[in-house]
């Protein structure tokens, strides 16, 4: 299962080095998700992050980062719903539905479904899919690996997605919310969480 995090939508100090260390820990791909923020800014951030890790990040915005910082890609969304065109790279796109999924799935190298479960970081964003909806869209192949679980993400919940059939997990509150001295090993222990399933 690929463990995706996806990054807080306000800048702070010593994000760059926070970012930096969960490469350094085995993150495979880091999806920059910072609405609001200027071209500028998000290129402040980009140069402040060693060169090597730069082909792991997705864009949700400004898209022309893509290209002119060779990232890994980009990511479609309510803000930004159509990729550029004749854009040729990694795409992803949020879904917020089975319906959106079986729309777009075919389209992009992966998919996030959301709100999974109950959200850690955004207040009120409740789940919008019992356990048993879940099962019956992975029966109907609806569900899949393209697919990548997203909203209230956490190390206990890691064996029921995996039995659910969905590709990964995206992280946001669970990792965030443990910056400081265990940030770096509870993302680790999630890691390894996710390689075994």
């Amino acid at each position: 299962m690929k463990l995706i995090t996806i990054t807080v939508p306000d800048f702070f100090e010593g994000e760059a080095d926070a970012i930096t260390s969960l490469f350094d820990a085995g993150l495979e791909i880091l999806h920059l998700r910072k609405p609001g923020a200027s071209y500028e800014e998000m290129e402040n951030l980009l140069f402040r992050l060693p060169a090597g890790y730069l082909e792991r990040i997705v864009v949700h915005d400004h898209f022309q980062l893509a290209s002119s910082w060779k990232l890994k890609g980009i990511h479609l969304n309510g803000r930004n719903p159509i990729a550029p065109e004749g854009f040729i790279g990694h795409i992803s796109r949020s879904c917020h539905s089975l319906a959106e999924v079986t729309k777009y799935k075919s389209a992009c190298d992966y998919v996030f479904l959301s709100p999974v479960y109950n959200s850690i970081s955004k207040e009120g964003y409740t789940a919008a899919f019992t356990s048993d909806c879940l099962r019956k869209a992975r029966q109907a192949g609806i569900i899949d690996t393209k697919v990548i679980a997203l909203g209230g993400v956490t190390a206990n919940r890691l064996s029921e997605i995996g039995s659910l059939g969905f590709g990964g997990v995206a992280l946001l509150g669970d990792v965030w919310q443990q910056k400081g001295t265990d940030f770096v090993n509870h993302f680790k222990v999630l890691l390894r969480s996710v390689s075994v399933l």
